[in-house]
């Protein structure tokens, strides 16, 4: 558009002398993009007016007056003209220099995910507050509840269906009430943190009365999936919400917030087996839940070393910051426990071979994490942390298979 006026502009000005009844109208083409010009402009055409002028009558080229002043107001239209196709909409590279982001968004469009398509603007600051833009968190809580489900079946059965979808969604809505506790503690420090800074309530987006409202919400919803369990898994999963609301303490009191994040996101290998059963079977549940917490000081640990550099500017600990350079031994050791634990729990509840063939893949998954994870680098942590899914996939497979055979 803009170019195709600067070219009818130039057109005028060919035609200018011969059509001198052009001049109202190709003034107005200029004067229609700015009700009056800057004053540099201004000065500086009465300037070459003037010496346009001299020049003129010093060589005997000019007729009258009026047609001075007919082309200097056509030159001066094209430097209003000019200035204009530099500072507005027509000139590409400014449009896209001064582009603003919506009011409310804080994400690139690399950053963009489901949320942001298909979610209304004021439900979106809650849907991220409860993580439910990165499941992996749903997974990692989930798994040790199916593995606990799975095996609590009856030997050549399926396990229940119906548990596994209740605890499915029990595990999604706890995940966003622990992210919703960690973000209200965590709020003054995840400002100073580059990947935390824009969590809706350290960013300001939603205030603090707004996320306790959430975490509310969030737990009501969590209470209806509880009620529908036998009384002992009610208190046994009641329990389980005093670490949920101490874990986000944790870093500002030991090296090990990693393993009572253990305890807390493995509670489900607990609760799993006792709503299928009624009750616990401390030789099979308990190195279940042994293994899960051994697991999870694996992942989490690999997961802390993205945040080591932020983490000692806010004067927070963790594992990663306890272990330093000899982090992969110590989740060496790790792994091979949670492995052990597994194998020993599987044993106890007689699965048949198809558990053990399943162990020994998910071993190698978790070896290969250890061994190739770059833990200098932030995106190849991130992206071990993340594959943790089908260690946790691989291992129900073999849960699921050695019952079935068994």
């Amino acid at each position: 558009m803009g170019f195709y006026r600067l070219s009818r502009i130039t057109r005028s000005l060919r035609r200018h002398r011969r059509h001198h009844h052009h001049r109202n109208s190709f003034l107005s083409a200029g004067d229609s993009y700015t009700h009056s010009p800057p004053a540099t402009s201004i000065n500086n055409s009465v300037h070459f007016h003037r010496h346009l002028f001299d020049f003129f009558e010093f060589s005997g080229n000019f007729n009258s007056k009026n047609l001075i002043d007919s082309s200097c107001n056509s030159i001066r239209s094209i430097g209003i003209y000019h200035e204009l196709l530099q500072h507005s909409c027509f000139s590409t590279v400014a449009s896209e220099e001064k582009e603003e982001k919506p009011k409310n968004s804080n994400r690139s469009d690399g950053d963009r995910s489901w949320i942001d398509v298909y979610l209304p603007e004021n439900a979106r600051p809650y849907a991220r507050l409860a993580r439910l833009d990165k499941p992996i968190g749903t997974w990692l809580l989930a798994w040790p509840c199916m593995w606990s489900i799975t095996m609590a079946a009856a030997p050549g059965s399926l396990p229940d269906i119906k548990m596994m979808v209740l605890f499915g969604t029990g595990a999604l809505l706890l995940r966003g009430a622990g992210c919703t506790v960690n973000d209200l503690l965590d709020r003054d420090i995840d400002t100073k943190v580059d990947r935390t800074r824009l969590r809706p309530i350290a960013s300001g987006v939603l205030t603090p009365f707004q996320g306790i409202s959430f975490l509310g919400f969030q737990l009501l919803l969590g209470l209806g999936i509880l009620l529908q369990l036998n009384n002992f898994s009610r208190v046994l999963g009641a329990s389980s919400l005093l670490l949920v609301f101490s874990y986000p303490l944790m870093k500002r009191l030991t090296f090990w917030p990693q393993a009572y994040l253990g305890l807390t996101f493995n509670w489900g290998a607990l609760l799993g087996w006792a709503a299928v059963k009624g009750s616990l079977d401390p030789a099979i549940v308990l190195p279940l839940y042994a293994s899960g917490v051994f697991w999870t000081l694996v992942y989490d640990t690999i997961y802390a070393h993205q945040d080591k550099e932020d983490d000692l500017k806010v004067g927070v600990k963790s594992t990663a910051l306890r272990f330093g350079d000899s982090t992969k031994e110590w989740v060496t050791g790790f792994g091979i426990a949670s492995i052990g634990s597994l194998a020993l729990s599987g044993y106890n509840a007689n699965l048949e071979w198809p558990y053990y063939t399943f162990l020994a893949a998910a071993s190698a998954q978790l070896a290969w994490q250890i061994f190739t994870v770059d833990l200098s680098s932030r995106a190849d942590c991130n992206r071990k942390f993340v594959s943790n899914k089908w260690f946790g996939a691989i291992v129900c497979s073999g849960v699921l298979f050695g019952r079935l055979l068994s």
